[in-house]
């Protein structure tokens, strides 16, 4: 099986939140997706949120007709959020945990505990012709369940391993890799397309890169972070840099084989 290339999806959530901060209309963040997009993203990531914190509607209706690449609608699966995507049509939605009082996504969706109520949702999105992906952790029931809703895609949530590898936790950081690594295996192994999201830095994304199965990154907060100091579209080609070099392990050991 040939190994597909890697994409970059810049989610541009905390350009929103800077602005948010003056209520005003600068930074915008659709002018960072496309100065993303000209860099080399491959798609642009929004998480419109019960709260709007950061991404307001005005900024996902313009997302969808102002960029070149695709739209990852992220969402919480709640019926005002699937009127908004139906509306929007964006090229896909992921389906994400939420509570109000967290300061980011703290964990994959209980998509085994919770599968009564996707099960619905997910339909409906893959009815209008959007692609659905759910944001799991590496977990084989959630795996499965993925693809028993008949969600096409899954992105699998990296903030463990991010969160163990920049703190030194060592036999932690093993222990999540291993679970990332079998679970985008089983998941390739059944048919689902394979991202992964969530806490990457250069650093880890261009560890995570040399794994075959897994097809897209969607990356942040570090990238927005580090734009302040050298600019996005810089960001975004160091980031891609990040990326080849990962991927490029993946050619050399195949020369090898």
């Amino acid at each position: 099986m040939s190994n597909p290339p890697l994409r970059l999806g810049v989610n541009v959530d905390h350009v929103a939140t800077l602005r948010n901060a003056r209520a005003g209309v600068n930074p915008d963040p659709v002018r960072a997706a496309l100065v993303a997009i000209a860099a080399g993203a491959d798609g642009i990531t929004a998480h419109l949120r019960e709260d709007r914190r950061h991404i307001r509607d005005d900024d996902m209706a313009r997302l969808k007709a102002e960029i070149s690449k695709p739209l990852n609608f992220e969402m919480a699966a709640t019926e005002e959020m699937l009127k908004i995507a139906l509306a929007t049509r964006p090229h896909a939605v992921c389906l994400v945990p939420e509570r109000r009082e967290e300061l980011t996504t703290e964990g994959g969706l209980d998509a085994a505990g919770q599968h009564n109520t996707l099960r619905p949702f997910i339909a409906r999105l893959n009815d209008a012709g959007i692609r659905v992906s759910l944001f799991i952790a590496a977990d084989p029931r959630q795996i499965e369940m993925a693809a028993k809703l008949r969600a096409p895609v899954i992105e699998i949530h990296t903030g463990a391993w991010c969160d163990a590898v920049v703190d030194g936790h060592t036999t932690k950081a093993e222990a999540e890799w291993k679970r990332i690594v079998a679970g985008a295996q089983a998941a390739r192994s059944i048919g689902l397309e394979v991202h992964a999201g969530h806490g990457l830095d250069y650093v880890t994304a261009e560890t995570i890169a040399a794994l075959p199965d897994i097809v897209e990154l969607n990356i942040g907060y570090y990238m927005m972070g580090e734009a302040l100091f050298v600019g996005i579209a810089e960001t975004v080609r160091a980031m891609r840099a990040a990326m080849d070099r990962g991927r490029s392990k993946l050619a050399n050991s195949a020369s090898r084989a």
